[in-house]
């Protein structure tokens, strides 16, 4: 047997449904042949993708690291056949949140006017590449360290660190804060595209409850309704004010590094253009603030 399309889809289907009955449903096909379609591709790989032993199905290891893999994979090829693309293919810019902070509409408009024949598409993804390690764009504006097999990284700037408080909360009257003030706060984390982690903290002084979210918006909302404060850069309180959110300088928390990311293999003809035109950009413009 070899590896079809169809296999790739269907497992795709399964990976984002959870269930094979939505994948069925979603694939025009019968459970059986969408189960018969896993077990093939099971069989020939030679591991098990999919954990049928639990009440949800899930995705084993294997399958979390074959998904990322297929969705590459199928996105490569369909950016290849589609006509559209082949005339005036789109550099597709992933971003979890904050973009390229206050580079974004300069490296927009600039980015229009120098390069018209190459569309430049700004997307949000909630996933800590911003959907590149899954091929659903061709490069991305990440912040932190990036670590994510086959992906090319090139820090661009730093910001600086600020903390999210409740806007009545005792520590929003102060100017600045420090981590230590934290410590004995729940401390909401991000932990599907969010840069924060308790690692920030020294390991003798962490803060000892956490509030996990899946994005930014459920993040600031958590935030505002007090359930807890957060750590972020400072490009967030400039792009994302919130009504009942208060942001203040952390400076003794080491500064948040903004990459750009793209995969070594098959990169976007136009990303070397990219990467040009955002380091000139903050070097005309000097470190964000």
């Amino acid at each position: 047997m070899s590896i079809e399309l169809r296999h790739l889809r269907c497992f795709l289907a399964i990976a984002e449904e959870s269930s094979l009955t939505r994948a069925a449903a979603r694939l025009h096909l019968t459970q059986p042949a969408v189960s018969r379609t896993l077990a093939a591709l099971e069989q020939h790989l030679g591991i098990r993708l999919v954990d049928r032993s639990t009440h949800h199905l899930a995705l084993t290891s294997e399958g979390l690291a074959f998904r990322d893999r297929a969705a590459t994979a199928l996105a490569a090829f369909d950016a290849a056949v589609d006509p559209a693309g082949l005339r005036r293919r789109p550099l597709r810019l992933g971003h979890a949140w904050s973009a390229f902070g206050p580079y974004t509409t300069p490296l927009l408009r600039r980015w229009q006017r120098e390069h018209p024949g190459t569309p430049l598409e700004l997307l949000r993804v909630d996933d800590r590449t911003a959907g590149l390690a899954r091929g659903e764009v061709d490069a991305a504006l990440l912040r932190g360290t990036v670590e994510a097999p086959g992906l090319v990284t090139e820090e661009l700037a730093t910001e600086p660190r600020v903390a999210a408080l409740p806007s009545d909360h005792p520590l929003a009257a102060r100017s600045r804060l420090a981590l230590g003030d934290l410590v004995g706060e729940t401390v909401v984390l991000n932990t599907v595209s969010g840069a924060t982690t308790l690692a920030l903290w020294p390991a003798a002084a962490r803060p000892a409850a956490t509030l996990t979210v899946a994005n930014t918006d459920d993040w600031l909302t958590a935030i505002a309704a007090g359930r807890g404060v957060g750590v972020s850069s400072a490009s967030t309180a400039a792009l994302h004010p919130y009504p009942g959110v208060a942001y203040r300088p952390l400076p003794d928390a080491p500064p948040l590094p903004v990459v750009l990311a793209w995969r070594d293999a098959f990169p976007h003809p136009a990303t070397e253009a990219l990467a040009a035109l955002a380091r000139e950009i903050v070097a005309e413009t000097g470190t964000a603030p």
